[in-house]
């Protein structure tokens, strides 16, 4: 087997690891991912206890349940104790986030 072919093989497996762990990182993980804002509906939020928590950190962890409006995929995103409290089910907006970390929401009055 001529040694190009071979060096030419190495670089389009080097090439493809590459591209695979940036797709990876910026679509799974998150990381340098775009900051989007979608219409969604609060479809349920949910306060989960963190058992064993350390003195002085937050006992609880606090998630809302989103659907794209007008229809599209569900997510789910973590946040903090003044969302959960402001939102309510069935409340419709706008959010802010940027890959799977919440950003923020502008609630919609009708």
């Amino acid at each position: 087997m001529p040694i190009t072919l071979l060096i030419c093989i190495l670089l389009l497996i080097a090439l493809a690891a590459w591209m695979y762990i940036s797709f990876h990182k910026k679509h799974n993980l998150g990381e340098d991912a775009p900051e989007k804002k979608v219409n969604v509906i609060v479809l349920e939020k949910q306060s989960i206890n963190i058992p064993n928590a350390a003195i002085g950190d937050d006992d609880q962890e606090y998630w809302i349940y989103v659907q794209k409006l007008p229809l599209g995929p569900k997510r789910e995103f973590k946040v903090g104790i003044h969302y959960f409290s402001a939102l309510n089910t069935g409340d419709k907006g706008v959010l802010t986030y940027k890959g799977h970390r919440f950003m923020h929401f502008a609630l919609k009055r009708d």
